[in-house]
């Protein structure tokens, strides 16, 4: 097959008329025997004249030597290794990458065992929407923990800036668990919150009918080991404590399994400080950011406008917009009693009236106490202690109008209160540089949120090229580990954990 770019259609143009395009461009006669869309974005630039472009790949009963082949992005398994492993590869957390590295040991026959503090996806929205309601929070099971992980509440987004053959592995199998087939095009796909919690679902049952076990409700407390390598797993579920025999375990609770991994550092796995953000959501009218990014006059059948923005402050420290959720709404995301944390979170449809994003402020290692690889945590539980008490000890996150923040009123205290001060001054000098760049931005009326801490870990596990780290047989990955940053980062990371297991072990039985 092969591919071509810049094909263009206007909002509510049938894309069936897609192969004619084809045609016309290559100036040809020749019957499109098959075309399948690789990639489509929205070319906004000229507001009078707004288009989709698209890049198609397709097959043509004829010859184009200068044309561009289609690549080959089928997805390649290792090949199975010859050692012989002790018990059965463990899987701690059933977000994206535990979720990805189960399936994967799970298709070539290892086996995998699940463990996963929180609930299924069934009863765990009953959890997190009686948070919600009545401010009832359930330590084990809520917005952080649970199967789906903390992208099961949030818009899904898949967008990522990694190159990897493994991405078309997790959006095909996403697609065939429900997912819209658009993602596999889409310049920025999601899933979406309603459809993503049937999604997980669908792959956890992949993963049993492959042979895998998932054991919900049932916490990693730490490891046992050996002769300097893992010789078995520490849990605890609604039963009480037992041990799980195995030598291999990919680590994949998430940035939010603040005990697992103070546990794992005292039983010796070396860890170091890592820089993250902190910061607020910011709330506007969705037709405010529609009309500033189309115009006023757009036309319809054009999707919920979304933004990107970014600024370098006078002191160096970078001020950005994240996980910008169109047609969405801001939630309340704890996970411990006491702290208060907010996110963002959408619809398949992306059909609510206000669009959030996050507006973070980097945050250095030397902002923390130097020396504990864990004080990162400790500045993260600081400030989202402080949201809680701000917000009168309930899970109602502060919130202020940004007129307010901007001018340090009474009113915006308790936001102010919620962050650090170099994280408020970063933040009112980027808002003016924002609106320059989306028109409306800084509208006073917008409504702001704090806070917002968990946008990644503040601490990395160190791992070697084999991705295990300084205790032989532990694959640390994805968010919690240090080494993602969404949905597509942390599916591929648990991948490639897999696969190195995969290449040391034979299939079991």
């Amino acid at each position: 097959m092969y591919r071509i770019h810049e094909i263009k259609l206007r909002p509510g143009e049938d894309k069936g008329s897609i192969p004619d395009k084809i045609k016309e461009k290559l100036k040809t006669k020749a019957e499109i025997k098959s075309y399948k869309i690789a990639k489509e974005s929205v070319d906004a630039r000229d507001k009078g004249d707004i288009l989709f472009v698209y890049s198609v790949d397709f097959d043509i009963g004829a010859e184009f030597p200068n044309l561009q082949k289609a690549p080959d992005l089928q997805y390649a398994y290792p090949a199975p290794g010859t050692g012989q492993m002790k018990g059965r590869p463990v899987v701690a957390g059933f977000g994206p990458c535990g979720m990805f590295a189960a399936l994967i040991l799970s298709e070539l026959g290892y086996a995998p065992l699940v463990l996963e503090r929180g609930k299924q996806v069934e009863e765990r929205v009953k959890d997190v929407e009686r948070f919600w309601s009545d401010g009832i929070l359930d330590e084990e099971s809520n917005v952080q923990f649970g199967e789906g992980g903390a992208g099961a509440f949030s818009d899904g987004k898949l967008t990522t800036g990694i190159k990897d053959p493994r991405v078309g592995k997790v959006l095909e199998e996403l697609v065939l668990a429900g997912a819209g087939g658009d993602i596999l095009y889409k310049q920025h796909p999601h899933v979406g919150t309603d459809v993503l919690r049937g999604v997980v679902k669908n792959i956890r049952k992949k993963i049993l009918e492959n042979g895998g076990e998932l054991m919900f409700q049932t916490r990693l407390d730490g490891i046992a080991l050996h002769g300097g390598r893992l010789a078995a797993v520490k849990a605890s579920g609604t039963g009480g404590s037992f041990e799980i025999e195995t030598e291999n375990l990919v680590l994949a609770v998430g940035h939010s399994a603040r005990d697992t991994i103070r546990a794992l550092s005292k039983t010796g796995v070396l860890m170091e400080q890592k820089p993250f953000s902190i910061g607020i959501r910011i709330e506007h009218l969705q037709a405010a950011i529609n009309e500033a990014q189309y115009g006023r006059n757009a036309v319809k059948g054009l999707p919920p406008a979304e933004y990107k923005l970014a600024h370098r402050c006078r002191d160096g420290r970078g001020v950005y917009t994240f996980c910008m959720c169109p047609g969405g709404e801001v939630i309340a995301a704890s996970s411990q009693q006491g702290f208060l944390v907010t996110n963002g979170m959408s619809n398949r449809a992306r059909d609510g009236k206000y669009a959030n994003s996050a507006v973070l402020v980097d945050v250095r290692v030397s902002d923390f106490e130097p020396g504990d690889p864990l004080s990162g945590i400790a500045f993260q539980e600081k400030y989202e202690s402080a949201a809680f008490w701000m917000a009168g000890g309930r899970y109602q996150p502060p919130s202020s109008t940004l007129g307010e923040l901007m001018g340090g009123t009474k009113a915006a205290q308790p936001v102010i209160n919620s962050l650090p001060g170099f994280a408020v001054s970063g933040i009112r000098e980027a808002m003016p540089v924002f609106s320059k760049k989306l028109k409306g931005f800084d509208n006073q009326d917008a409504v702001v949120y704090a806070v917002e801490s968990r946008s990644s870990s503040p601490v990395r596990i160190r791992r070697d090229e084999s991705l295990q780290c300084n205790i032989a047989g532990v694959y640390p990955c994805g968010e919690g580990a240090g080494y993602s940053g969404g949905i597509m980062s942390a599916a591929v990371d648990g991948i490639k954990a897999a696969e190195e297991i995969v290449r040391k072990f034979a299939r079991r039985g």
